[in-house]
Formats: structure tokens, C-alpha cells, sequence
């Protein structure tokens, strides 16, 4: 049953999907996101069902779809992706909540391995939508300029450790369309952009937390694979055909058991220094 999220309940089980970690698939990630780390030859990129969220919209979106934007998203990863191997994701609605004249839902997916059960990541996405009277027939919820209206945030990072090396990217339309195709919607159509009061092709929010699982990554391997976290607020939108740079700086490190979790900010921002994701990670070592 397709209720288009509502009512969208606490608790509410939005669906489950099986699928093949083939090499084909990982490959295709791989070039969509000019990400090509030597782990990929026996395991997969841990944010390879990214938007899988999104499979079960129906039933969890609510009813005004104009303006939505995504506000945050969480990671956890527990154990890596077998290429080879078969998983089974879930969907659950875990909280609603009102902020700054945005309803929120989010939505908890997690990424089992489909033979053992094991847990191997999990995603929280929270998802923002204008209440219905705020619906608007004409014009563009967000464009450039109120983008660049957005109010000032505290200093960022403060993190005082070692620099990361960064990773910066294109995002032209076909890096668009291999993400978030291959059907036209907002991040991957401008007419569809217009629809939801947009001006051009909203480049989907995952797509900078994948550029943030990047650079930590590379730092820490392994490390990070298995047992690594990220909290991610999404600040700000990004159009169809802007480069990115992705950042990390290490914050502390703190022990934990027989292991050191390293904690970093990690951030993308635009060329003109527009902060775009801001956020905390961290990896063991």
C-alpha cells in the first residue's frame, strides 16, 4: 500500500530489498563517483546502497513534496560488503519532529548481510518538507540567492590536528545522472527541478556524504570500513555543473578498548568557500 507517507508513523516498517554485490555494481559506483580505492578489488564501497532510502519514498515522504529538501545524515558502518555476496536492506521510520518551519522524518536503513544477519551499515536520513500552507505555485523555493541568504554558522571546524587529503569533484549531469538515475527526477532533470521549485538540477545530498566516506577512507582504510561514523548536516544546496572539495582535519584521538578512535571534522564546500556538508567522523586505528 502507497500512502505517500502519510501518515508517516514512528515505527512504521517501509520495506525490505534483496540484492547481488556483483562486480558490475561496484564499478558502476566507482566511475560514478571517480572513486577508485584499491579496497574495491575485494570489497565494496560501504555507502554502495546510499540512497536506498529512497526505494521506499512511498512510504515514508510526506504529502507536499515542493521544496523538500535533505537536512542530516548519520552513518554507522560495522563490517565491510563482500563483493559476491548477497544483502538484504530495511527501512523504518524512527522519529518526526518540527525545526525552523520544516516538518522532518527520519528514516533508518540498514544494510544486513543475507545469509548471516549480520548488521553492516546503517543510515539515518532526515528528510525536511514545508508544511502544506507553505506551498507555492509559482517561483523557486530555493534558488542561488536565498541560498547565499542562509543565516551565518558558528566557526568551522575547530578541529586543530592534522589536515586530511581532500578529494574535488565535477558534478556535471552525467555524474548526476549515474547517481540518482536512471529516471528523471529533481537531481537528475531540470524540468523536474522546476516542478518541486527549484531553478536547475538539485545534485542529491548523498552524493557529498559519499565525498566525505571518501576522504576518510583514504586516511584510515579498514579503519574506518569497520567501525567508522558520520554525522552530517547538509548546509547548504549544490547545482548541477559545481566543483567540490571534500575536507577532513583530526580532532583528537580517544581511547577505545585495545583501539584509538580518531575523531576529525569533515566538511565540502564550493569553490567560493560555500560550506555545502559540515559534520564529525571518525575511524579506528
Amino acid at each position: 500500500m502507497n500512502l505517500m507517507g502519510e501518515p508517516a508513523f514512528v515505527g512504521r516498517h517501509c520495506g525490505h530489498n534483496t540484492y547481488d554485490v556483483t562486480r558490475e555494481v561496484v564499478d558502476f559506483y566507482a566511475d560514478a563517483l571517480d572513486d577508485h580505492s584499491e579496497l574495491y578489488r575485494e570489497i565494496a564501497p560501504p555507502l554502495l546502497h546510499h540512497s536506498e532510502c529512497y526505494e521506499f519514498v512511498g512510504q515514508w515522504y510526506l504529502k507536499n513534496l515542493f521544496g523538500n529538501l535533505h537536512g542530516q545524515q548519520d552513518w554507522e558502518l560495522f563490517a565491510p560488503i563482500r563483493i559476491g555476496s548477497k544483502i538484504r536492506t530495511r527501512s523504518t521510520i524512527i522519529d518526526r519532529y518540527h525545526k525552523r518551519g520544516r516538518d522532518y522524518v527520519l528514516n533508518e536503513t540498514d544494510v544486513n548481510d543475507a545469509e548471516t544477519g549480520q548488521l553492516l551499515v546503517r543510515g539515518r536520513t532526515h528528510q525536511s518538507f514545508l508544511p502544506p500552507k507553505e506551498e507555492q505555485g509559482d517561483g523557486f523555493v530555493v534558488d542561488g540567492a536565498t541560498a547565499a541568504k542562509k543565516t551565518p554558522r558558528p566557526p568551522f571546524p575547530t578541529a586543530t590536528g592534522v589536515d586530511l587529503d581532500s578529494v574535488t569533484k565535477t558534478i556535471d549531469k552525467r555524474r548526476c545522472w549515474m547517481f540518482s538515475g536512471p529516471g528523471k527526477n529533481y537531481h537528475t532533470d531540470k524540468e523536474q527541478a522546476e516542478k518541486l521549485g527549484f531553478p536547475n538540477i538539485v545534485v542529491q545530498g548523498m552524493m557529498t556524504t559519499c565525498f566525505a566516506s571518501e576522504v576518510m577512507q583514504n586516511a584510515f582504510g579498514m579503519g574506518f570500513v569497520q567501525g567508522g561514523k558520520m554525522s552530517l548536516k547538509l548546509t547548504n544546496v549544490v547545482w548541477v555543473d559545481e566543483t567540490l572539495t571534500a575536507y577532513g582535519k583530526v580532532r583528537e584521538h580517544v581511547k577505545e578498548g585495545d583501539r584509538v578512535r580518531v575523531h576529525c571534522d569533515v566538511w565540502v564546500e564550493k569553490e567560493d568557500g560555500t560550506r555545502v556538508l559540515i559534520g564529525e567522523a571518525s575511524a579506528l586505528e
